[in-house]
C-alpha cells in the first residue's frame, strides 16, 4: 500500500475510529499470532480452522496460529484481563488466510471489527449494526444491503441441526463431495455453500428461522423493530448463517451490488454468546462485526465515492542552493510550530531541487540563494511561480510563511 493510496486508507481508518469514539468504543490492539487452541475451539468445522489458517511450531515447541480473524483474539484478552461489562471495544489489524487469492480478497488482509462484550440486550445488535451501516452510509456508499437472520439459542440450533443432516442425508448424492464432508459434524456449513449443485438442494432445506424458540423469536423481533426505528432497511435472508461456529441469535451480513459475482460481503459479524465461556471464561454474551478494508475500497471505487485524497502535501517546501544550513534548520521551526514542511536532500542546484519541490505538492515554495555579496536572499511564494517576492533582511521568514498560507485565493 503506497501513497497516495495510503493516505486514503489511513483516513478510512480515522473516519471509523471517529465512528466508534462516537458510541464510546475504545481500541483494542490483540497480537499478531495466538496460541492455537484460541481459534480451534472457535470453529473447528470450518474452513478457516481446517484449511485457511496458517499454523506453525515456535521455536519453543508451541502451537501457535495467525490471526485469521478479530473476534477470537478479543475474546481471549476478555477472559485474561476481565474488564468491566459491556466492553465495547474496535480494532484495525491485518489477518491472514491461505487460501486462493482473487480480486479483493488476499491471504493477508485488514479488517475493521468491533465488539461488544458483556450484555445479552437485543439493542446491543442494533448498536453494532447501525453504527456499521452509518459508516459506510458516511463513505458515501449507496447501493448496499443489510441482510438478516437468527440462528437462535444453542438449544434451537442443536433441534435444528438434528433435522438439518437428516434432510440432507436424504439428499447426499445431489450435494457437491465437498459438502458432503460436512454433514455429518457440521451441516449448517453446507448452508453457506456457493457450490451450484449444493445451492439447489439448500432452497429446499428447512429453515432455523421457522424453528426459534420464543426467547429467540422476541430477541430477534426487538432486532429488527430497532433497526427499523433507525431508518435501516434489511432483508432477511433465512440460510444466512455466517462462517464461524459461536455464532448464536443474530447473525448479519453487509453486501454491495456495487462488487457483483459472489464475493459481494463487505462486512458482517453476530452474536457469539458461548465465545467466552469456550475459551475459559464465565458465561458471557457478546457480539461484534469484522469488514475487510480492501473490500470496502473496492466498493467505494465501484461506486466512485472517497477516492484517493487530492493535492496530499506539506504546507510549505525549501529549496536551498546555500549549503543546506537554512534548508535544515527552518524545516524543523516550521514543523515545531505546527506547520508542514519539507526541503530537498543531496544539494544540488536550483532545477533539481526545484524537482522534488513540485513533486511535494507545497503550498508556499520558500528559496534561498546567495546574493552577489554572498549573503544569502531569501524568496517567498508558490510553485507556479506567482506571487514571488523578496524578503528584506529584517523581515521575519516565519511570519511571512504564515501570512502566505492565510493569503486568500491560496
Amino acid at each position: 500500500m503506497l501513497p497516495p493510496e495510503s493516505d486514503r486508507w489511513q483516513a478510512l481508518v480515522a473516519l471509523f475510529a471517529t465512528h466508534m469514539g462516537r458510541a464510546g468504543y475504545g481500541l483494542v490492539q490483540s497480537p499478531m499470532f495466538e496460541e492455537m487452541g484460541v481459534f480451534s475451539r472457535v470453529g473447528e468445522g470450518t474452513d478457516v480452522v481446517r484449511k485457511e489458517m496458517y499454523d506453525f511450531l515456535d521455536k519453543g515447541g508451541r502451537h501457535v496460529a495467525l490471526r485469521p480473524e478479530g473476534t477470537a483474539s478479543i475474546a481471549r484478552a476478555f477472559v485474561e484481563h476481565h474488564p468491566a461489562t459491556p466492553w465495547k471495544v474496535w480494532y484495525a489489524a491485518p489477518s491472514f488466510r491461505y487460501e486462493r487469492a482473487q480480486a479483493n480478497r488476499y491471504r493477508q488482509h485488514h479488517q475493521l471489527g468491533a465488539e461488544a462484550i458483556g450484555s445479552d440486550d437485543p439493542d446491543l445488535d442494533v448498536e453494532i449494526i447501525a453504527v456499521l451501516a452509518d459508516f459506510y452510509r458516511s463513505l458515501g456508499l449507496r447501493h448496499v444491503e443489510l441482510v438478516l437472520n437468527s440462528i437462535g439459542t444453542p438449544g434451537d440450533r442443536a433441534a435444528y441441526i438434528d433435522g438439518l443432516r437428516s434432510f440432507l442425508v436424504g439428499r447426499m448424492a445431489e450435494l457437491d463431495p465437498e459438502d458432503q464432508e460436512k454433514v455429518e459434524g457440521h451441516p449448517m456449513r453446507v448452508l453457506d455453500t456457493k457450490r451450484a449443485a449444493s445451492v439447489a438442494v439448500v432452497a429446499d432445506a428447512p429453515l432455523l428461522v421457522d424453528h426459534l424458540s420464543p426467547e429467540a423469536a422476541s430477541h430477534f423481533q426487538r432486532v429488527q423493530a430497532g433497526l427499523t426505528g433507525l431508518g435501516i432497511d434489511f432483508r432477511i435472508e433465512p440460510r444466512l448463517v455466517r462462517g464461524l461456529d459461536y455464532y448464536t441469535h443474530t447473525a448479519f451480513e453487509f453486501q454491495s451490488s456495487a462488487l457483483g459475482g459472489a464475493q459481494n460481503t463487505i462486512g458482517g459479524g453476530g452474536r457469539y454468546d458461548g465465545l467466552i465461556e469456550s475459551l475459559g471464561g464465565p458465561p458471557t454474551a457478546g457480539i461484534g462485526f469484522g469488514t475487510g478494508i480492501e473490500r470496502i475500497l473496492a466498493t467505494c471505487d465501484a461506486e466512485g465515492v472517497f477516492g484517493a485524497p487530492e493535492g496530499m502535501g506539506v504546507d510549505v517546501f525549501i529549496i536551498d542552493t546555500t549549503g543546506g544550513d537554512h534548508a535544515r534548520d527552518l524545516t524543523f521551526e516550521l514543523r515545531r510550530s505546527g506547520i508542514s514542511a519539507d526541503r530537498a536532500f543531496g544539494g544540488g542546484g536550483y532545477k533539481s531541487q526545484e524537482k522534488q519541490a513540485r513533486r511535494s505538492n507545497a503550498d508556499v515554495l520558500v528559496v534561498y540563494r546567495s546574493e552577489g555579496d554572498g549573503e544569502p536572499g531569501v524568496t517567498i511564494g508558490s510553485l507556479s511561480g506567482q506571487l514571488q517576492r523578496p524578503l528584506t533582511p529584517d523581515e521575519d521568514v516565519l511570519g511571512a510563511i504564515r501570512q502566505q498560507l492565510l493569503a486568500p485565493g491560496r
